[in-house]
């Protein structure tokens, strides 16, 4: 029960909890359908003494209570309903019920205001001589807001609301709690189901009681009132008194005369002071339907000329207000003008939706799609477009008779957009191509724009090279245009072109775009190079320094109206986040980022692949699958190349780690392949420590040194700290693939000949690579890679120092720092790395004899465990811990035998429980953890036990509620 609501009740429930108590009247006011009768239906439920009587009374329709004065004599609780409908009869006889209220007696007296014969008086006149013993009250039932319209419809429809259709929802029903209920019915009805859109909810008609009152109260109006009424419907919303009486077409004194009386029948009402209209926004259409096609047409016309006189002009509304007059030339110019005002207030998303609207209307004269298409490509690129813009275009497109000036722009803005905001590379980058040719004599500088595009190398297919020629033509096109907003996006493109191949010249070039300039073609062009120039740094590894970049261009964009480059930053900004470690809410923010962009789900590529790299670190493999292929909105080979890279390092490790050690190199081929054709090396970064290893684990050693030695030439000098770090780390992971394999128990006798001290060199060569790549990762600072390569370290150094038999593997696939979660049976060197199915939960295998160097590296696999559960990567917190157990000696003074817990998860049950929940297969968790599945399947099985569970996504809800 809300506040409002209960203040109402409570001074009634205390008269009915207390016979003696004095006597309480409430009058219940409000409009139609805001929950009247439901309030006097709580009041009738409410407690009270043995002797209380209840009295229901609705007027005009139950005759009333007789004359008599039986109820005097004991409590009565009177609930009064309609009394704006009670003839003079029944005011007399309830005005002698209320004034002879006496101790422990109550009435509840609810109208509508508007119907009221005497306004301002429910009792009619003269007013009532109340008793002085009598408290009266007034409660106005409360409209529902967004949180309380949300509720409802979660509770009517199966689907979930998108915010903008609950805030839809709202405003037209104004809350009115009867009208959202029957509204939440009609859409419960749809064929096909409701979806849940705004869109939806503003096809969804007028519910038909909604529709009978007003109408009902417009027919109770003479004719020569009802156009009054009939205009507010026509323009929509409130209005002033001289707009709806010039809309109305009735004259000054006739159209305030027939205001007054729409006014005193509640016909119209006054929402706003000094503006009249209806009380519910969505009873216009139902009025507007029922005036016939002519009056329609002229009461349209009038709304156009009278919204003309405002300051500003609201040109959509005039546009559609000449449209419904069917005046199509007028109807043509607003649209423009109306398209240019909001891109010129960077609300370009109203523009395109405008122009859409617009230009799919058959039989547009080709001069006015000429004018109008240009300005829907604009705002398309500059905003967010719909896949219908591209359809109208790409239609639009094909007219002969458009001027080739034109249809180079089109193409041009075309290509833009299925480039950068559909994914569809190869169709754009065609039309790109052609839109230079198209425009190179007759507008040099928009060809200057579509050669720059050209020179983005993001995009998969060409190589640098050919991006770089398209680059030097753009410059001469710019420069022999003179126009300085082209100027400004070729020095964006050659900013952008140069961070991504990590020119130190870079950042001065980015330091000339002019961030201050007042012209917003130019300052959307500037914002434009500073976001993708941040995140072309983000890719080398300059987080402080992209930060700067980021934030100007961030500001910039919103300043000059350019939503699409602002989306771009916040997914450049997650990508920055997942690398240096800032991961608490970092989830949520790519699943809100996700929802926000859900029809056009390409801008949202990075806040996908960070989702399932989070997955992956989390343990989470499902999900870590569904995120990484982009939830099945667009195939990955349509991901830019550095983010296609990098989910395909994802997976890659994935299948490693679940053993699928082919599909792992095949993987590795085909997204090596497309890195190295583009030619940008630094974007490889994310790839190729886990492409080395796939390769390598698959028998492909040439392939592996391949990898290693392209990346090193393709880097040269550059000063990419992120690449470098990975170039060392993919060292690391070759060296140790390559340490010979340890001889088992059947070979101790050659354990000291020269193979097994080759193996031991190796792996220490590869663990003082790990640390080189751990310290490098340390000071961008990235902090889960700097764990997992020193967590490779670690491993190699234990290896090397520790003899056959001790419980550890060789290679990355066996704890899977390089490549985690390999699994022991996979990797170099396999041996005791399962723990025996005793379901012991503390004890581990006896630890091999110690070396030298085996106490640091067991600090700091404790140090990688730590970091990766501060960072919330369970996967990596479980793995590191379980090669730990296999390295620390049982703790000196525990009793013998198995440490009781007996109602409590032990920790290995609440590792493997975690493990369980997050997603991962029994056989997955034993690879992880190093136990037999048989061992798995009893942790679990107590887990469940323990906590009462009957499913693992039961165990889930257990494990989350315990803690």
């Amino acid at each position: 029960m809300n506040e409002a609501r209960g203040s109402a009740l409570r001074p009634l429930a205390r008269v009915l909890a207390d016979g003696r108590a004095e006597p309480v009247l409430l009058f219940v006011e409000g409009p139609a359908g805001t929950g009247k009768s439901h309030l006097l239906q709580e009041l009738a439920d409410l407690p009270g003494t043995v002797d209380t009587v209840r009295v229901r009374w609705r007027c005009g329709a139950d005759g009333g209570p007789p004359d008599g004065d039986a109820h005097r004599r004991v409590p009565t609780l009177w609930l009064v309903d309609d009394v704006h409908r009670a003839d003079e009869d029944e005011l007399r006889r309830l005005r002698r019920v209320l004034e002879g209220l006496g101790p422990g007696s109550a009435a509840a007296v609810a109208y509508r205001p508007e119907e009221l014969p005497v306004p301002g008086l429910p009792l009619g006149g003269p007013p009532l001589t109340y008793p002085s013993r009598l408290t009266v009250l007034r409660h106005r039932p409360a409209s529902w807001d967004e949180e309380r319209v949300r509720r409802a419809a979660a509770e009517a429809l199966e689907a979930d609301c998108t915010p903008e259709a609950v805030r839809r929802l709202r405003e037209l029903t104004g809350g009115v709690p009867r009208v959202v209920v029957d509204l939440l019915a009609v859409l419960g009805e749809r064929h096909p189901p409701f979806a849940g859109t705004a869109a939806e909810v503003e096809a969804a008609g007028v519910p038909a009681r909604l529709a009978e009152l007003v109408l009902s109260r417009t027919h109770a109006l003479p004719p020569a009132h009802r156009p009054v009424v009939w205009a507010a419907a026509v323009l929509g919303e409130p209005a002033g008194r001289d707009e709806l009486v010039a809309v109305s077409g009735l004259g000054a004194a006739a159209g305030g005369d027939a205001l007054l009386r729409a006014l005193e029948t509640a016909a119209l009402a006054e929402p706003v002071e000094g503006r009249y209209g209806f009380a519910v926004p969505l009873a216009a259409p139902a009025v507007r339907a029922s005036v016939p096609g002519p009056v329609r047409q002229d009461l349209h016309g009038r709304a156009a000329r009278t919204l003309s006189g405002r300051r500003p002009v609201p040109w959509a509304d005039v546009a559609e207000h000449h449209r419904a007059a069917g005046d199509t030339r007028r109807w043509l110019g607003a649209v423009e003008r109306a398209a240019e005002s909001a891109a010129a207030s960077g609300r370009h998303e109203q523009a395109v939706a405008l122009l859409e609207r617009t230009l799919a209307t058959p039989g547009l004269p080709p001069r006015s799609r000429a004018r109008l298409a240009p300005l829907l490509a604009r705002s398309a690129v500059t905003g967010l477009r719909s896949d219908r813009t591209v359809e109208v275009l790409a239609q639009i497109v094909r007219d002969a008779s458009l001027p080739p000036a034109v249809r180079g722009e089109l193409r041009l803005d075309l290509g833009l957009m299925l480039c950068n905001q559909m994914g569809r590379f190869p169709e754009g980058w065609r039309m790109l191509e052609i839109a230079a040719a198209e425009l190179r004599e007759v507008r040099p500088g928009l060809a200057a724009r579509a050669m720059t595009a050209l020179s983005s190398p993001y995009w998969p297919g060409s190589s640098l090279d050919v991006h770089r020629r398209w680059l030097a033509e753009a410059t001469a096109a710019a420069d022999a245009s003179g126009d300085e907003p082209m100027r400004t996006a070729v020095l964006a493109g050659r900013a952008g072109l140069a961070m991504s191949c990590a020119d130190p010249g870079a950042w001065e070039l980015a330091r000339e775009l002019p961030a201050e300039d007042t012209d917003p073609a130019c300052a959307r062009q500037a914002a434009r190079g500073l976001c993708n120039t941040a995140d072309f740094a983000v890719w080398l590894g300059f987080y402080e320094r992209a930060e700067d970049l980021l934030a100007a261009g961030s500001d910039l964009s919103a300043r000059s109206g350019a939503p699409y480059t602002e989306y771009n930053a916040l997914g450049t900004r997650l990508l920055q986040e997942w690398w240096t470690g800032r991961w608490p809410g970092l989830a949520e923010r790519c699943e809100d980022f996700v929802a926000a962009t859900a029809d056009m789900p390409f801008i949202a590529s990075d806040a996908y692949v960070v989702r399932g790299l989070l997955a992956v670190a989390q343990g989470d493999w499902g999900e870590a699958v569904s995120w990484l292929s982009q939830r099945g909105t667009f195939g990955t080979e349509k991901l830019p190349v550095p983010l296609g890279a990098t989910a395909a390092g994802g997976m890659i490790r994935l299948a490693l780690a679940r053993q699928e050690v082919e599909a792992a190199a095949e993987q590795a081929r085909a997204a090596w392949a497309v890195v190295a054709g583009k030619g940008v090396w630094p974007w490889a970064a994310e790839l190729a420590p886990w492409a080395v290893e796939a390769l390598a684990r698959a028998g492909d050693g040439a392939a592996a040194h391949a990898v290693v030695r392209d990346f090193s030439r393709g880097l040269g000098r550059s000063d990419a700290p992120a690449a470098r770090a990975a170039l060392i780390w993919s060292r690391a992971v070759l060296a140790e693939t390559e340490a010979p394999e340890r001889e088992g128990q059947d070979g101790r006798e050659a354990r000291e000949g020269r193979e097994v001290r080759e193996g031991r060199d190796e792996l220490l060569r590869a663990a003082e690579l790990y640390r080189e790549a751990s310290a490098a990762y340390a000071e961008l600072p990235r902090p889960y890679t700097r764990a997992l390569t020193a967590e490779g370290a670690a491993r190699c150094v234990l290896a090397a120092h520790t003899g056959p038999g001790a419980g550890t593997d060789a290679g990355p696939g066996a704890e899977s720092g390089t490549g985690p979660g390999a699994g022991p049976e996979a990797g170099p060197g396999t041996g005791a790395g399962v723990e025996p199915d005793t379901g012991d939960t503390a004890a581990s295998p006896d630890p091999a004899p110690e070396r030298p160097a085996t106490p640091a590296a067991i600090a700091e696999l404790e140090d990688c465990a730590r970091s990766f559960t501060e960072l919330g990567a369970v996967w990596d917190a479980a793995r590191a811990r379980a090669l730990l157990r296999t390295r620390l000696p049982a703790k000196k003074g525990r009793p013998p035998g198995r440490p009781s817990h007996a109602d409590e998860l032990s920790p290995r049950e609440a590792e493997v429980a975690q493990l369980a929940v997050s997603g991962l297969t029994n056989r997955e968790i034993a690879t992880t953890l190093h136990l037999s599945p048989r061992t798995v399947e009893q942790h679990i099985a107590r887990a469940m036990r323990k906590t009462g569970a009957l499913s693992r996504r039961d165990l889930a809800h257990r494990l989350g509620a315990s803690s």
